[in-house]
């Protein structure tokens, strides 16, 4: 063989093999039967083997033929890897700014704050990674991204952090479930000891909801789902699958209309604080401290619409 065969043929040839058919691989090829046939013919020259059994009742691959399309899927799924990871990279290097942040944070709040960015900033090209709190400080201390917004509650090694903003976990049941009609709230044992759909270990909330009963001596049992993301929680909770713990943020709606009914807790706090992250070998600069800025101010927008605390 003088020379690889072309990827056109190669693509034909996997079509073949998927639709059993050379007239339905050139269909979809958006090409000629009498085309597709003579590009087979091609290849199986290029090659010197034969790749397809030809009869009235249509063309069928070869033993060769079964190998050679094997070979083939290898070589087009690492083209698309190729494909794929230049197109990252390309994404990465028009970034100006690159952050990553947790869901809630990413789906609630980062929208606003990345809007007023953008009216200030017109050409600023963001690239954005959502993920859970622990993934985030991962991509921050390897300075993957310069800048995270987290919900978690932990310690932050090799790194700095400001608060940008606060959030309360709420605990909520469909109106169908038993809990819907206590006129007492649950207490932290009872919490604990209920398996309840949450999100997956390294999440700000289920971090938040394990040090908070820890303080209290308990620990949480297994949950009965675990989740990956909050608007599956929500989705399930809706459905009365069981017991959730949310953002206010994410079922704040479902409560005003009744969706979903919030339980009260006695004795335990689940605010948590919102913050912003970065490499403690770092300051915030440009447009990575403006986001900061805009954040703080939208912060101050929500705290005048609720009025003074109490």
């Amino acid at each position: 063989m003088s020379r690889p065969p072309d990827l056109p043929s190669l693509q034909l040839l996997v079509l073949v093999a998927d639709r059993e058919s050379l007239t339905a691989a050139a269909e979809e090829a958006g090409m000629s039967q009498p085309a597709a046939s003579k590009r087979m013919t091609a290849l199986e020259r290029r090659l010197g083997v034969r790749l397809l059994d030809r009869s009235r009742r249509g063309s069928t691959l070869t033993a060769a033929g079964e190998l050679v399309t094997g070979w083939a899927r290898r070589v087009l799924d690492e083209l698309n890897v190729l494909v794929e990871g230049v197109e990252v990279l390309r994404q990465e290097s028009e970034a100006h700014l690159r952050i990553a942040a947790s869901l809630t944070v990413a789906e609630h709040l980062l929208p606003a704050w990345l809007g007023e960015l953008r009216r200030a900033e017109p050409d600023l090209r963001v690239g954005l990674q959502v993920m859970n709190s622990t993934r985030v400080c991962d991509l921050v201390r390897d300075r993957a991204v310069e800048l995270g917004f987290i919900e978690s509650p932990g310690p932050l090694r090799g790194l700095r952090s400001r608060e940008v903003g606060r959030d309360r976990l709420v605990l909520a049941v469909a109106p169908t479930h038993p809990w819907a009609r206590r006129r007492r709230p649950i207490d932290v044992a009872q919490l604990a000891g209920t398996p309840l759909i949450s999100r997956e270990a390294g999440s700000g909330t289920r971090e938040t909801v394990e040090l908070a009963v820890a303080a209290h001596g308990e620990r949480l049992v297994r949950p009965l789902l675990e989740l990956g993301s909050s608007a599956a929680i929500r989705s399930a909770a809706l459905a009365g699958a069981g017991p959730a713990l949310l953002s206010e943020l994410v079922v704040a709606p479902d409560v005003a209309t009744r969706a979903l009914v919030e339980v009260p807790i006695a004795g335990i706090d689940l605010s948590r604080r919102l913050r912003a992250v970065w490499h403690a070998g770092t300051s915030p600069a440009g447009s990575a401290a403006a986001l900061i800025g805009h954040a703080l101010v939208s912060r101050a927008g929500r705290g005048r619409a609720r009025g003074p605390a109490r």
